[in-house]
């Protein structure tokens, strides 16, 4: 059981911002997705989540490909994707805004996911009346992986997790994600600070001009550093 990208190719006007790319995350573990602004991390994200077309290449969860699938339909199959930039439904109450992100669920379903994501942000719990737009940075994030979470899906995949958020908010975030890894879930972190994914990763890719540039252990990384240079620059 796997959520395994093979051979991604993203193309937008005209040209691929993602080329070929392949990376893998079972259940209980973490891969990190690094690379600068601007490498084909987010599209790479995106086109995983069914919110960019993929040119071609497979996105396989346990063996069904989902490629070329809408993003509800891949959420379906276990996938959930937190685009970067805190999305979530500003005018709305944080209550609101996590039923409204649980359109998969039977009423049942919803209560008992409700709490557990509740439990996993007690932060959440203590503002479930307050409108989404009036909080922080930080609690939006939360917020934005609260949604995810609603369709109780085996694997995630978060987008730059911890742009522009306090080194206190991103610690608490990084525990929430051990937290759901010690629950069974994959996930992918994507992010272009290095420091904060490869604390918390097993394996790593380094993206660079849309291309897998290194692809293995997130330890090899740490423990040599010029391996991480020579795939960034």
């Amino acid at each position: 059981m796997t959520l395994t990208i093979e051979n991604l190719t993203v193309q937008q006007g005209g040209r691929a911002v993602v080329s070929e790319a392949s990376l893998a995350v079972a259940p209980g573990k973490v891969t990190a997705v690094l690379g600068a602004n601007g490498a084909g991390k987010s599209e790479l994200a995106l086109a995983i989540g069914g919110m960019l077309p993929v040119a071609s290449g497979a996105v396989r969860a346990d063996g069904r490909d989902l490629a070329g699938l809408a993003p509800n339909a891949v959420r379906a199959a276990g996938v959930a994707v937190v685009p970067e930039g805190h999305r979530v439904l500003t005018l709305l109450s944080v209550d609101d805004n996590l039923r409204a992100a649980a359109s998969l669920l039977s009423t049942s379903e919803v209560e008992e996911t409700l709490e557990r994501t509740y439990t996993l942000f007690p932060e959440l719990a203590e503002r479930k009346k307050q409108i989404a737009g009036t909080m922080s940075g930080g609690q939006q994030q939360m917020l934005a992986i609260g949604h995810a979470l609603m369709c109780r899906p085996q694997y995630l995949v978060i987008d730059e997790m911890s742009l522009g958020l306090a080194p206190l908010i991103v610690k608490r975030l990084v525990s929430a994600i051990g937290q759901l890894v010690a629950d069974g879930a994959g996930i992918i972190i994507v992010e272009q600070f290095t420091e904060v994914a490869l604390s918390m990763v097993d394996d790593a890719i380094v993206m660079r001009g849309g291309a897998v540039r290194y692809s293995g252990s997130a330890q090899a990384l740490k423990d040599d550093p010029s391996l991480l240079d020579q795939a960034y620059f």
